[in-house]
């Protein structure tokens, strides 16, 4: 009969070459050895080749870093220099535009006082005239108010007694009248 191997069974040590290498007492001095040795030459590769050429792309981005930073504080002043002239040129037009503003105003001012003092003469000739024809009117009204009260005054005298006064003594009687 053959043997028959069970999985409760333990395999001999030498068919799968004796556990875990790294773990192994007898290669760990030659594990130590080797690592030592790639250490040494990674640390030097990377100190000899990589390491400067990252130093080097540190430093040109610092020295990138400050020009760019020197450009903008050169575009800053020069904005501000910019925003100072725009200002001061604002300031300059507001101050013409008040000047002339004020001088339009004032020309204004005095065309238009011209014009009052034209129109005041005008119409205070023409008040002359027209007072002088209300005189001329209010004169020649009471001349016929005189007439027409003398006249009345004899038809009233001659209605109320029958018998009409002279003209020259109904002509004393309004001037007495209108005397008061």
């Amino acid at each position: 009969m053959a043997e028959q191997h069970t999985a409760t069974e333990a395999t001999p040590p030498s068919e799968h070459g004796g556990g875990f290498p790294p773990f192994d007492k007898g290669t760990f001095a030659s594990q130590l050895l080797w690592l030592a040795i790639f250490f040494i030459a990674l640390y030097l590769i990377a100190s000899k080749l990589a390491l400067p050429r990252v130093g080097s792309v540190i430093a040109a981005r610092r020295k990138r870093i400050s020009d760019d930073l020197g450009e903008a504080a050169r575009m800053k002043d020069a904005a501000d220099a910019a925003i100072a002239a725009y200002e001061k040129g604002l300031a300059e037009a507001r101050a013409r535009a008040q000047a002339m503003a004020a001088a339009t105003r004032d020309k204004l001012n005095a065309e238009a006082e011209v014009q009052r003092k034209a129109l005041e003469a005008t119409l205070h000739g023409k008040l002359a005239v027209a007072e002088e024809t209300i005189a001329a009117a209010k004169t020649a009204a009471m001349a016929n108010v005189r007439s027409i009260a003398e006249e009345a005054a004899i038809a009233i005298v001659a209605r109320l007694t029958g018998t009409a006064p002279s003209k020259a003594a109904a002509a004393a009687a309004v001037d007495a009248a209108i005397k008061l």
